[in-house]
């Protein structure tokens, strides 16, 4: 009424400092989506301070609109090469031989030795090997050395 009485007639709201009430925007939806495409291990931290918007409403526009979530990788025991496969089906086939010929001399003929366990360094915790995924995509993989 006051504004009525001093002349103002607009009732239009008039812009207002601070930030804005909502920010689930189409712009900022496909800011967030390029930027986890660039770097799939991105964290939300990250995005809320390049954007500058809250982390909460960051993880529900990656959960919610984008329907994405972060999966670590999946290990693997051996990537073999063509040559090392192979190579491995060639010596069931001769061990095969080995015992088709001989049952029952098959086990003096082969030679054991002392195993020896070599430990080695996985340069990628489960931690490291986040990424941001949609729902409908595989896990990524990763080989042990």
């Amino acid at each position: 009424m006051a504004q009525f009485g001093r002349g103002d007639f607009s009732t239009c709201d008039e812009p207002r400092p601070g930030r804005p009430k909502t920010v689930t925007t189409p712009e900022i939806i496909d800011q967030i989506h390029e930027l986890i495409l660039e770097d799939r291990r991105i964290s939300d931290k990250s995005i809320d301070e390049q954007l500058g918007i809250s982390r909460e409403r960051v993880r529900f526009i990656i959960h919610e609109d984008l329907d994405m979530r972060k999966l670590s990788a999946k290990w693997i025991p051996k990537c073999l090469n063509a040559d090392q496969k192979r190579q491995r089906c060639q010596s069931s086939e001769q061990v095969s031989e080995f015992f088709q010929h001989d049952p029952n001399d098959y086990l003096t003929q082969m030679v054991t030795m002392d195993e020896t366990w070599l430990y080695h360094y996985d340069p990628q915790t489960k931690q490291q090997s986040l990424e941001w995924r949609h729902r409908d995509s595989p896990r990524p993989e990763i080989f042990r050395v």
